[in-house]
């Protein structure tokens, strides 16, 4: 089967025994919009707050965050599947720094993964996926910490992160942002942090 995505240039690609090669790739708006649309779109995803959004929709979201300077979105690849929608984003330039004490080095991230094929999730896969994302984000990047900010209500993702070795910060209050070209209703959040030492100790 050829790989759709193998004329795009990643920002970072890792092969990992086992699990395949895994490429982190610009999102692309217009071209990936269906896949995105896709995932937001499902009710396991309704704290990414799009799933009211038609496709063209989505696109225009991401368009509009490709024009800016301090956040970015990827789309995560891993022998040639869309496996998670990756974005990071300078958390001084983010409403997160009105919650708590941002530090040289910190990077915020927002992780949606694909929903888990028709063999269901499989031990393991996340874990693994993470580590590709955090090599890239932690070391790729230079930054020394990672900082998420799921949604109090969203178990699973606190779970998650919690479980991958993000050490539990803050519940917070992030405020609301209605402007012209954004709008973001107020989020209770439970902020986690992952030290580079940690994740790559040496």
């Amino acid at each position: 089967m050829s790989d759709p995505y193998s004329s795009r240039t990643p920002v970072h690609e890792q092969v990992v025994g086992g699990f395949g090669t895994v490429r982190v790739l610009p999102l692309d708006p217009g071209a990936d919009a269906a896949v995105i649309h896709r995932w937001v779109g499902e009710e396991r995803a309704v704290f990414w707050g799009m799933t009211e959004l038609t496709e063209q929709q989505v696109a225009a979201v991401y368009a509009h965050m490709a024009a800016l300077d301090t956040h970015h979105a990827h789309l995560v690849v891993r022998d040639g599947e869309p496996v998670a929608l990756l974005q990071t984003y300078e958390p001084e330039a983010d409403r997160v720094s009105e919650c708590y004490d941002v530090r040289p080095g910190d990077i915020g991230v927002h992780l949606l993964l694909a929903p888990a094929g028709p063999g269901g999730g499989q031990p393991g896969w996340t874990a693994r996926l993470v580590a590709v994302i955090a090599a890239y984000v932690l070391l790729g990047l230079d930054r020394r910490r990672v900082v998420v900010d799921p949604d109090v209500r969203n178990e699973k993702a606190v779970a998650r992160f919690l479980g991958l070795g993000f050490a539990p910060g803050p519940v917070v209050v992030l405020p609301e942002i209605d402007l012209p070209d954004v709008y973001l209703p107020e989020k209770k959040a439970q902020l986690a942090f992952l030290d580079r030492e940690l994740m790559f100790p040496g």
